[in-house]
């Protein structure tokens, strides 16, 4: 409250009463009351005739909304408790923002010595397979397989890529509107290992690490477009730890002044050592995790690191290091136990930046095919995810000309384990002379190494020396880290379940023969503004966050689409009459802590005017619904799709009993649906994110109108245990759905993250059909 309030009243002063103030806890202080970091709240400033108006939002959102006080232009922020008159805060602004006291940070470099790790060239195998099997380096698929990845139906680019769907992209991004194609990138970096052997060469590794990760998208002004935030982290006030972090701080500072972009943001967290009984104390490496944020061109124009086995393309190595090749502080070091010696760095900055905008110029001519930078570790292990994703091809590579041009003495353990900041592209062989071209313009660097070959292995020639690396084995060692944690997580049985069908249960589509994927076979216009009389609604409660994707789904198809809150309908604001269709929307609603939305549920059986307004709806013969994840729990809860059963289906946790997140082929069979069966025979992918999705069916599933389907009935391709992989059924009549997959986060081949090669230019995916078909059948049968 302090910090945010007094922010707020800087400019003019203010008084906060103190009894106004949600308090949970009446044993609180005032100190406690004023300082506490309650989350998940907002101070507003309003002119006290636009109060009214908030509150009555507020209500209709279910969001507690507190008046605690004025503006009051004295220059003063008084906290003030009526009952007692106390004033546990009562000064001047100019006290608070004006006269802070500075801080003095004393300290004296402490010269740290690191063992170098000692290495034999002939165990390059021994050394990748261990390598691959480090946090750092293996398959995070444990993490990004229980978060939301698909939320909002802008999403560009998540973290998964290729048909295996393995989380292996660079960066992320997200579209800015439903209509346009200009995004927002994103991506991190860090090198704590780098850092704690020189502090100042961590500082740049990290920068750079984020900026070769966010170079895949096309920047709408290249690298002077990127922002940064820094979140420092360091063990302050023990001996040399300061003044290693002004070191560190300094050199980021330079190092982005340098490159022409700004570190606007931040934070701190500068008390990272843990003390434990006996006076053992472990020191957190001192560590900035560096974020950027640019505006991007066209999110469709992303380079993936998922290869292309085109024989007739290029792979090209661009060096942005511009220093020899060193393995201090990297992860192979890690697997030494040694982290000592020269360490990877950028040294010169102008080099970097000229790199990185040509670069983005490819990118811009779509002349870049597939790419991936080189970071955690090295070179190898870059290589080896770009076939990660793919089920076929593999590399053949040459490094004798990058090693005779950097190192004075060939070692191949350096060039394939090095983290050097570089760069691998695959070009098309027809593009290649004017890549090459265009960095030897700029100065850069630029070597053919290699090119795709049809067998799945990678081999590797330096002067002389000859490896062979099996993708296929040592991509189940990279992804047997991910498969131990998530044994921890989703217990033994599911965790060996998705290991050992990840890479057999790859994306496969079939598209319905008349898909042309375009607007006009729909007759669709984005930017329609005319009403059309299709008269639809979406339907949401508090902790629903799919309406606004849903809502543009329907409206491309021609609908116009009311957005109606719970509260609407339980207030007697909205009673539906005049709507044809509705769209329970997905999400958590009430944060779902009530179960698979029961919450929601109850809100609409135990109000009379909601309850009447639903009846009403379901007992007319023109209309339509859908339920979509949280919205297909509803209805399964409220018995809409089965009301003449006298037992009910129930929607069960998933079998891995945590929330999955995953892109999944999924088939529509033969159905009544009104908005799937032209679908019929598809095999299709959709977004699915959820914790409760497993149909739980009392009556055999001949009983039921099935309407979608896993394409896979094992898990991880059937998220959540479902029986024969049910995803969605329908109605008898085919009038009313529920299905889990996320049909409307699914709306454009961008939001897909594998999509067919042969359809690149498809402006919509099939899905939209589902929703053309509804509005058709309106159109034919409203009264």
């Amino acid at each position: 409250h302090l910090n945010c309030l007094s922010e707020l009243v800087e400019a003019t002063g203010g008084k906060i009463d103190m009894d106004r103030l949600p308090v949970g806890d009446p044993t609180l202080s005032d100190k406690e009351i004023v300082g506490n970091e309650s989350q998940e709240r907002m101070g507003l400033i309003l002119k006290e005739k636009d109060v009214e108006t908030l509150r009555r939002v507020a209500e209709r959102e279910h969001a507690p909304m507190y008046v605690i006080g004025e503006a009051t232009g004295d220059k003063r922020f008084t906290f003030e408790d009526p009952k007692t008159g106390e004033k546990p805060i009562d000064l001047m602004l100019e006290d608070m923002f004006g006269n802070t006291p500075k801080t003095l940070m004393n300290d004296t470099t402490v010269k740290e010595e690191f063992e170098i790790g000692v290495y034999e060239k002939h165990k390059v195998q021994e050394y990748l397979e261990s390598l691959l099997q480090l946090e750092a380096v293996a398959c995070k698929d444990w993490l990004t397989n229980k978060v939301d990845r698909s939320v909002s139906g802008l999403i560009a680019v998540q973290q998964t890529a290729g048909e295996i769907q393995l989380p292996l992209n660079n960066l992320g991004v997200v579209a800015l509107d439903y209509q346009g194609v200009a995004g927002m990138a994103t991506s991190i970096g860090h090198a704590p290992g780098v850092a704690l052997s020189d502090s100042a060469a961590g500082s740049r590794m990290a920068i750079a690490e984020a900026l070769t990760n966010l170079v895949w998208a096309h920047l709408d002004g290249g690298l002077k477009a990127v922002s940064l935030s820094a979140n420092w982290m360091w063990p302050c006030k023990n001996p040399g730890e300061d003044a290693r972090l002004y070191n560190a701080v300094e050199a980021g500072s330079n190092f982005a002044v340098d490159l022409g972009i700004n570190i606007p943001t931040g934070k701190d967290s500068l008390s990272m050592p843990q003390k434990y009984p006996g006076g053992d104390v472990v020191y957190s490496p001192g560590t900035v995790i560096i974020s950027t944020v640019a505006q991007v061109t066209d999110v469709r124009k992303v380079v993936r690191p998922v290869l292309d086995n085109d024989p007739f393309s290029h792979i090209i190595f661009v060096d942005l290091s511009c220093s020899p090749f060193a393995l201090g502080g990297t992860s192979f070091a890690q697997i030494l136990g040694k982290t000592g010696g020269a360490v990877p760095d950028v040294v010169d900055s102008a080099y970097f930046a000229k790199a990185f905008d040509v670069v983005q110029r490819l990118i811009g001519k779509e002349m870049i095919v597939s790419g991936h930078d080189v970071s955690s570790g090295g070179l190898i292990t870059a290589l080896l995810e770009m076939c990660f994703a793919n089920r076929d091809g593999g590399m053949e590579i040459d490094l004798t000309q990058v090693a005779k041009d950097r190192e004075g003495e060939i070692d191949i353990i350096r060039m394939l384990f090095a983290e050097n900041p570089a760069l691998i592209l695959q070009v098309r062989e027809p593009d290649s002379v004017k890549v090459h071209e265009a960095f030897g313009e700029a100065g850069i660097k630029a070597y053919t190494i290699g090119k795709p070959i049809p067998k799945r292995i990678i081999r590797v020639f330096c002067d002389g020396e000859k490896h062979k690396f099996d993708i296929d084995r040592l991509r189940d060692l990279w992804y047997k880290t991910s498969y131990l944690f998530d044994s921890r997580q989703s217990g033994k049985k599911q965790a060996t379940e998705r290991f050992s069908n990840y890479k057999f249960q790859h994306l496969e589509y079939e598209f319905p023969a008349h898909f042309k994927g375009s607007f006009a076979q729909y007759d669709i216009d984005p930017h329609r503004t005319a009403p059309t009389g299709i008269r639809a609604a979406i339907i949401r409660e508090k902790g629903c966050q799919c309406d606004r994707e849903t809502a543009w789904m329907m409206h491309l198809a021609g609908m116009d689409v009311k957005d109606v809150h719970t509260s609407d309908l339980i207030e007697g604001r909205e009673t539906l009459d005049d709507i044809n269709m509705i769209v329970f929307v997905g999400g958590f609603s009430n944060s779902d802590v009530l179960g698979s939305a029961k919450g929601w549920a109850g809100a609409l059986l135990y109000n009379e005017k909601a309850k009447a307004a639903i009846d009403r709806f379901y007992a007319r013969p023109d209309t339509l619904s859908l339920g979509i994840c949280n919205g297909c729990q509803l209805m399964i809860e409220l018995g809409l799709i089965t009301p003449d059963d006298k037992q009910k289906p129930s929607m069960e946790h998933n079998e891995s009993r945590k929330f999955e997140c995953a892109f999944v082929n999924v088939a529509v069979p033969e159905s009544k649906s009104v908005m799937l069966q032209s679908l019929a025979g598809s095999r299709l992918g959709a977004w699915v994110a959820h914790g409760e999705g497993k149909f739980n069916l009392p009556m055999p599933a001949e009983h039921y109108n099935v309407a979608l389907k896993f394409s896979y009935e094992a898990y991880p391709g059937n998220p959540n245990g479902s029986p024969l992989g049910i995803a969605g059924i329908c109605t008898g009549d085919g009038r009313h759905l529920a299905i889990m997959p996320h049909l409307e986060r699914s709306i454009y081949p961008w939001n897909w993250p594998y999509y067919p090669a042969s359809r690149i230019h498809d402006q919509i995916t099939p899905w939209v059909e589902a929703f053309v078909n509804a509005a058709e059948w309106i159109g034919k049968n409203k009264k």
